[in-house]
């Protein structure tokens, strides 16, 4: 795997692993409970979000998920030339 392709793949892990990482935690008001104030913001707004954990997370678990796709990628248990081929000969090309 080049360069290229190996941020391109991080980036897409890390994106995947970033809808995964945010609902956990997310805590929010009673969205039946009137406010006094409509400044106070959205009932179905988080109350503390962690967005900072939440990225960092993301980042070390793409990171973990990153390094077993380039391994097996490198030791060519996962071979995109062989699949596409394959894919290839299945569409009759």
């Amino acid at each position: 795997m080049d360069w290229f392709s190996g941020v391109v793949v991080f980036l897409l892990v890390w994106w995947t692993a970033l809808f995964v990482v945010l609902p956990y935690g997310v805590r929010h008001d009673d969205p039946h409970e009137k406010k006094a104030d409509p400044k106070e913001g959205i009932p179905a707004a988080p109350i503390n979000p962690n967005i900072k954990k939440k990225f960092l997370f993301t980042t070390l678990l793409s990171v973990v998920i990153w390094i077993i796709i380039y391994i097996l990628i490198d030791i060519e248990i996962i071979n995109f030339r062989e699949i596409s081929m394959m894919m290839k000969e299945e569409d009759g090309f």
